[in-house]
Formats: structure tokens, sequence, C-alpha cells
């Protein structure tokens, strides 16, 4: 077992600019060729691709042996969000009956932390829970660092019916839950409802398509400088995938098995997408404001552009950034064709359990995180931070009743959820963070008129396609 999980972190070690190239914004291909010799990696056992290998499994203590215990927590919350952390955590270690002391620590961006475990040592990662975020799913499900949550769940016997099944169902392969969660988040489109009623528009476009019929309007009657705030995000074409009801990635968007090669090229998800943002592009209703989820905010917040796509977690600084200049709508994310039928996958992040092979360890990890989950817990952090409360018997809660009252907007977000299905859950993808920058590069190529939409199409999958090949013969 030692082995393996040398093996798998020297495959992590491997894997790194996979994680770092979210952050320095390179694609794929000018990342590629940094591993090392994948006939090493094999002579140390490499553990098998796709299989969801964990270092062990570990027993757990009773509850009431773990008095003492100090657990380590690294997260990825800074600002108000982790404040809300922090608050959680003193009053976890004020109240919990059992002893327990959890010491939070920040650790950066999301890379950082999953950077700073790669260099752990064996059987003592530093931390005992820690929060990925959602792309990151596939690397740990592979690493054979963590204890699966379903370990847990059974062996406490949790009635896990009160997650909300649509988040739950992103973490969850083959019926069991690897990691919990915890801050989640779906994109929503923000309109300005002064614009459309100043346009004469009742009817809130509902896709790509949609926004291209009603954009001169928006523009020519409405006063705005640009139909749509359009951030280019590998985000929102992952979301815009899921609204048709296709595939990002092959082998049952590597949920059955890990995926070998991506599917958008095939199925045309890719194609509709592009072509569709060029047509918006090319009216003048939809020009390059930049890469990122928030860089169409910008626009919006300062009443240039009638609509743009972003977090339900940004509901509360656009509102604040608005500042009552205008009234902010809050819609479903738009489809690329208004006959699309498909749902949302969500964001944002989850926990996971680090095998430090420590029984005592374990079990009051698992008791703070069914206190982060629990619904007091999870109404204040909704309230603070504007992601979903992951448990449904938090909207039971006054502080969540509160919240939605002075923020109606976040009604959208939910209805949305709830309006979605688990087969829109998303894809697992062992590159999903290198894959991401390599489609924003591919977008901007296109809106540059640097090549065509079948030409990015072809890039976007010959470069993902490579790394997922790299990666999975490094994990054979």
């Amino acid at each position: 077992m030692k082995k393996r999980i040398i093996a798998a972190l020297l495959a992590a070690t491997m894997a790194a600019g996979v994680f770092t190239g979210c952050g320095s914004g390179k694609t794929i291909a000018e990342q590629n060729g940094t591993a090392e010799s994948t006939d090493a990696a094999a002579e140390n056992g490499a553990a098998q691709e796709g299989s969801g290998t964990v270092a062990a499994t570990s027993e757990m203590a009773d509850a009431s042996e773990v008095s003492g215990t100090e657990i380590t927590f690294w997260h990825s919350m800074g600002g108000v969000n982790g404040s809300a952390i922090d608050t959680l955590v003193a009053k976890f270690n004020e109240e919990n009956q059992y002893g327990i002391k959890v010491n939070a620590q920040y650790q950066g961006e999301y890379d950082d932390s999953l950077n700073k475990l790669k260099s752990a040592q064996i059987g003592n990662m530093g931390a005992d829970l820690v929060q990925v975020y959602d792309i990151g799913t596939r690397f740990m499900m592979d690493s054979g660092w963590i204890v699966p949550m379903q370990d847990m769940i059974d062996g406490d016997k949790y009635d896990v019916s009160g997650i909300e099944p649509n988040l739950a169902a992103y973490y969850t392969v083959n019926n069991e839950m690897y990691s919990m969660p915890f801050n989640s988040s779906t994109p929503l489109m923000y309109y300005n409802k002064d614009m459309f009623t100043k346009a004469g528009i009742t009817e809130i476009p509902d896709s790509l398509e949609a926004i291209g019929k009603v954009g001169q309007q928006l523009v020519e009657k409405g006063g705005a400088g640009e139909a749509i705030s359009l951030g280019i995000y590998g985000w929102f074409f992952e979301q815009l995938i899921c609204k048709q009801g296709l595939q990002y990635a092959n082998n049952g968007n590597g949920r059955e098995s890990a995926a070998t090669a991506v599917a958008f090229d095939e199925n045309g998800a890719a194609k509709n997408i592009l072509t569709a943002w060029k047509d918006l592009y090319d009216a003048g209703l939809a020009p390059n404001v930049g890469k990122g989820g928030d860089s169409g905010l910008a626009d919006f917040s300062a009443g240039k552009s009638a609509i743009t796509l972003g977090s339900t977690a940004s509901l509360k600084q656009i509102l604040q950034d608005v500042n009552g200049k205008f009234e902010v709508g809050t819609a479903y994310f738009p489809k690329v064709s208004s006959s699309d039928e498909g749902g949302v996958s969500i964001g944002g992040a989850s926990l996971w359990a680090l095998n430090n092979n420590d029984p005592k360890k374990l079990r009051a990890t698992w008791e703070f995180v069914k206190f982060l989950i629990s619904a007091e817990s999870q109404a204040y952090w909704n309230a603070q931070t504007g992601y979903f409360p992951v448990t449904t018997a938090a909207h039971d809660e006054q502080v969540f009743k509160d919240n939605i009252a002075e923020y109606p907007q976040f009604q959208t977000a939910i209805d949305q959820l709830h309006d979605s299905a688990p087969e829109y859950t998303g894809a697992l993808l062992s590159v999903f963070p290198e894959a991401r920058a390599t489609v924003e590069s591919e977008i901007e190529s296109l809106l540059n008129g640097n090549e065509d939409v079948d030409a990015a199409v072809k890039s976007m999958a010959d470069a993902i396609n490579k790394s997922v090949t790299d990666y999975n013969e490094v994990n054979s």
C-alpha cells in the first residue's frame, strides 16, 4: 500500500502543471512535455487509473474516544468567506461535546493547497480535511490520499437524504460519495430590469439565440452599450454543454470510468456554443470583455451591458456594486438554443478527508464535517457567502428565510438547482484546470479572428485529449 501511495504522489508531481496551469493561464500545448518517464511510475506501482483508489479503508474511532484530539483544516476561503469559516470553526471548538479542536489554516488559492499536499510526507499529509475545488475531483479520487466520505457515512449510519441531491451527485461515483459538498454554486444570468423595461422587452431570453434576437433592441431602445458582457470562462463553456443535455467527455462524462477523450467535438456541443457566441460577437452584441468568470461583471454593474453571466455567489457583490443605480434581475443560465433541454452543473468546492492512519483524527474530522453541513451552519454560511445551503433543512432556518427576504434574487438560484437533475452534474476530468485554460484561449482566438469555429473546436479537442492521454499513461 505504501508503494501505491508513493506512486500516486509521483503521479501528482508529474501532473503539477495541470493545477498550476489554471493560475498561469497557459494552455495545455504550452505546458505539455513536463512529465517524467511513465515507466518509472509503473515500476513504483502507480495507482490504477480510473479506479478511484484510496490510501486505505481506515478505521474510525468511536466519538467517545476522541477527547483532546486536534485536527487541521486547510481551506481556500479569503476575505468575507474566510471570516465566515473562522466563525464556524470557533463555534465548533467552543460547543462540540467531544473535546475536539480544529485548527483552520488558509492556504491561498485552491491550487496552492494541492501543491502543498503534493509535497507532504506520506502518512502525515499536514492536514486532516482539505477543501478542493470541483474540477479537482477526479485528481483527488486517483491520488491515493483520501478516505471517501462514504466510509464515514456508512460507519456512522449517517442519513444523507437531507443533502441537496444535485449537489451530492457531482461528488458521487458508482454510488459512493467521495467528498462532501460545502461551498457550492451554479451560474445565473443577471439582467438590467430598467433596460429591459425601457426596451419594451417583457420576456427574458432563455438562450444565446434568444439574446441575439433582442440584442439590438436592448442597445437601440434600452440604452445598453452592449447587449451582454460575456466573460470568456471555461466554466460557462461547460455549463452550455450541460444545458444542451450533452456530455463534455466520453465514458459517461468520466463517471462510468475515467475519461480518455473529450466528447464535445463529436457530439456537436462545442460547435453549437462557438457558433452562437461568434454570431453575438460579430453582431456587436457581445464584445470581448476578457477571460475569467468575473470579467463581464464590471460592465454590467456600471450600467453598460444589459446582461451578464456570473456565479450565484456573485449576487451580493453585484448588488453592492450596482448600489441601486438600477434593478437587478436574475434568470436561469441561458441555453445555446431555446429548444435545448438540459440543466446546470455546480461549481465551488467540497471537503475531502485525508488518510493519516489515525482513527481518532478521522472521527474528529467526520464530526467537524457533520457540523459544517448542519442546517444551522449552512444557513449561516449561505447568508454570509451566497453559496447554496448544501442541506435542505437549512431552508427552515430563520437566518436563511431572512436572507431570501433581503435578497429575493437568490430564489432563482434555488429554483434552477431544483429544476436540474443529476444527469447534468458535469464531467470528471483529470486535467480540468488546464483544459479550461485551453478552452478560454481558443475562444479568444476565435473572437480575434485567428481561426474559425471548426478549427477552434479541433484545437481544443486535440490539446485536451493529448493531456488526458499523458495523464492516463502515468496512472495506468
